[in-house]
């Protein structure tokens, strides 16, 4: 009986693991009702499908350059369900990455969310680091395209000499992220992160495939 109990426990938690991701959308359309915040579920509510208009399946908020005046050199702007209604229930958001000459974002990890990255302008250095510190990186340009496996660390470096553009597609409409400058309690303007920089630095020179003394992680 114990046994049996035991093995309907580890199936019903496997179950729950494999089931751990966006929710299937149950209607066609289901913008988010950003005037009802009093309510609390695993999403936002639907708006009234009378009121669903074309305009909540359009953003422009992508379309405006972010702002690279930081020590990063780099700017990111992510769209989710919360500011573009119609991606509520599609598990999908959206970002844009604006890199300035020498800019990098830091490597960082979206634990509910794959990554495909497609660069618009400029020549871009992008890599993430799997759960055996082997490095996956390659230089891309213009109308390249690059996957990110979920929760794995990934990084991206301007190789180029104008400012790169890169936008990117996430499976889920709320990917969340966890950087690796508050995993190690140090922040971006610290040695520990330029000595982190300077081995990705190094072994894009090198063409090496594994970072040592970097603790990566998947989520």
């Amino acid at each position: 009986m114990i046994m049996k109990i035991s093995f309907l426990l580890a199936f019903s938690i496997y179950i729950c693991l494999c089931r751990a991701k966006d929710t299937d959308n149950l209607y066609d359309v289901c913008p988010t009702d950003t005037t009802r915040k009093n309510i609390f579920i695993n999403g936002f509510p639907c708006k009234n499908p009378a009121q669903i208009t074309a305009s909540d399946f359009k953003s422009s908020v992508l379309s405006k350059e972010g702002d690279t005046d930081n020590f990063q050199r780099s700017s990111t702007t992510l769209v989710t369900a919360a500011e573009f209604a119609g991606l509520n229930t599609l598990g999908l958001s959206v970002a844009r990455t604006d890199l300035d000459v020498d800019g990098m974002i830091m490597p960082h990890a979206h634990p509910r969310a794959s990554e495909m990255m497609f660069v618009g302008k400029g020549v871009v250095i992008v890599g993430f680091i799997d759960t055996k510190s082997q490095v996956f990186q390659k230089t891309l340009k213009q109308g390249d395209v690059f996957i990110v496996p979920r929760g794995l660390l990934h990084y991206n470096l301007n190789s180029g000499f104008e400012l790169a553009t890169v936008y990117s597609v996430l499976s889920s409409q709320n990917p969340g992220m966890l950087s690796i400058s508050d995993a190690m309690f140090a922040p971006v303007v610290s040695e520990p992160m330029r000595d982190l920089m300077k081995k990705l630095f190094s072994r894009s020179k090198l063409g090496t495939n594994h970072i040592k003394n970097v603790t990566s992680f998947r989520c």
